[in-house]
């Protein structure tokens, strides 16, 4: 089995007010772990895979996604040697979840958690109305460069798309969400490695977000069958929506 997607996390230096932010935007439900100044987020989207909210190291602020793997130390090495760079070293919280994070040759946050030790990585969202996350990407700024990085670290295959970029099919990458890894947006030089939520209206959610603090990177862009977008939230980190065309 290749490596799969099974988390997304957001950092901010301030994370308090990203979760009034969240749950307006897209109905996500939020737990504090006891003691430990992080909250979990359940999607409450029925599908797709649930997150973390928590305080971003050195005052910077992320959207990413977590990759399930037999040997994160392992991964860390490989990682380097292909051009990555180690941002947290492997660390067990509690007993309950080892996990690590690097920066990928763009400087892309990653993270990573160790199989049969993920903790609340391993919980499926609840039932309900919230925007499920079931969707990740990478936006390097070669796109053949940054397929091999991720094929040579995780075994992804691509099965589609274009030559700027690849579809990660969900049977590619373990089997829990499929994604995109590729170069260039309407943003031209742009980078990042973040997830994909699912809503009714991207436009309705690029209206929302701004009215909350948060703006717009790209889009409303239709891509087949779907429209896709961008937006950064208040700690400038960004989250991708997309919705189907009907």
């Amino acid at each position: 089995m290749n490596d799969p997607v099974v988390y997304f996390e957001v950092g901010a230096a301030d994370p308090a007010p990203l979760r009034p932010f969240y749950a307006e935007l897209f109905g996500w439900r939020f737990a504090d772990v006891a003691g430990g100044g992080y909250t979990l987020i359940d999607t409450a989207g029925g599908a797709g895979i649930n997150g973390g909210l928590g305080r971003s190291r050195a005052g910077t602020s992320w959207a990413t996604f977590y990759v399930s793997v037999d040997d994160p130390s392992a991964v860390l090495l490989r990682a380097g040697s292909l051009g990555g760079k180690t941002v947290v070293p492997v660390t067990e919280v509690r007993g309950t979840i080892t996990f690590a994070m690097f920066d990928d040759p763009d400087g892309s946050l990653v993270g990573l958690v160790q199989r049969g030790a993920e903790g609340p990585a391993a919980r499926e969202p609840s039932g309900g109305d919230g925007a499920c996350v079931d969707w990740f990407e990478v936006i390097g700024s070669e796109a053949a460069r940054t397929q091999a990085f991720y094929n040579d670290l995780f075994g992804w295959r691509f099965e589609g798309g274009d030559s700027g970029y690849g579809l990660v099919e969900a049977a590619s990458a373990g089997g829990r969400i499929g994604g995109g890894v590729g170069a260039g947006t309407t943003e031209g030089s742009s980078t990042w490695a973040t997830f994909y939520a699912h809503v009714a209206s991207v436009e309705a959610a690029f209206r929302k977000a701004e009215q909350m603090g948060g703006g717009r990177v790209y889009g409303p862009k239709a891509v087949s069958g779907l429209k896709t977008g961008a937006l950064r939230d208040p700690a400038g980190s960004v989250i991708g929506v997309y919705q189907e065309d009907h």
